[in-house]
């Protein structure tokens, strides 16, 4: 049975005096709870986020899931050359963020992956993948469908993928999308559902309507990145971080 992530334990993560204070103070733009407890995170599944950078949800989803569960963080190997750069330092700053805390994160898992050929694990064995703010970047590697494939077949049957990334409006065209960093809710369902998922159900909880879309640096202007003039920090601190999508689908019980 599919229940929402909620009470102490999430609570408790979410509170969590280990997680980094910059990052916590994040919380306001990323909604952790809401956002867990609509992709119906519970602390007894196998859970694979993909490409956590430095760790901003391992922090929260490592303790939650140590005594009953199973937290992976899906990373690049780095042994494959041509890997991608965009995230390499970050990948660096979670593994010695799960190395030097064996108390919290002892139980999590690194599991490389090859970036050019997602595989996340065995077939059938996930109960969730998350993946936050990631798909832009194999929209512009040109193997995002590739990545939902992999999710489709690492997932149980009747298993979740919860899905947040920058939204475009509707309408932008493949290559704005690209250079912007902002996706259409059609082009990620459309990925979606040719690798077999059912798109379950949305939520606005990640939403952000001060956010115009229509940024010198596409996204990456706005924080946390950005990449703007000094000048213009209050312009774009007033606006916050990017609207996000949040799309929670199905992979079809056997």
């Amino acid at each position: 049975m599919v229940t929402n992530a909620t009470g102490a334990a999430l609570d408790e993560s979410i509170a969590g005096s280990w997680r980094t204070p910059a990052w916590a103070a994040r919380d306001v733009y990323r909604h952790p709870k809401e956002t867990l407890s609509f992709f119906m995170v519970n602390a007894n599944q196998t859970v694979i986020e993909i490409t956590p950078g430095g760790g901003w949800y391992t922090e929260i989803l490592a303790p939650y899931l140590r005594d009953n569960g199973h937290y992976v963080a899906a990373v690049w190997d780095d042994a494959i050359t041509g890997q991608p750069q965009y995230r390499y330092n970050l990948n660096k700053q979670l593994r010695e963020k799960v190395a030097g805390n064996g108390a919290l994160y002892g139980k999590a898992e690194l599991r490389k992956f090859d970036a050019k050929h997602p595989n996340f694990g065995p077939a059938g064995s996930a109960d969730v993948v998350l993946t936050f703010r990631n798909a832009h970047n194999w929209v512009e590697d040109g193997n995002a469908q590739d990545y939902f494939n992999a999710f489709f077949a690492v997932l149980k049957p009747g298993g979740t993928l919860g899905f947040v990334d920058h939204r475009a409006k509707a309408g932008t065209d493949l290559a704005t999308q690209i250079k912007t960093g902002y996706l259409t809710e059609e082009l990620v369902t459309g990925y979606a559902k040719a690798a077999g998922f059912v798109l379950e159900d949305q939520s606005e909880v990640n939403a952000n309507a001060k956010d115009t879309k229509d940024h010198p640096n596409g996204v990456w202007t706005l924080p946390p990145t950005n990449q703007h003039d000094k000048a213009d920090d209050a312009k774009y601190k007033a606006i916050g971080e990017s609207d996000r999508m949040t799309l929670r689908f199905r992979k079809p019980a056997a």
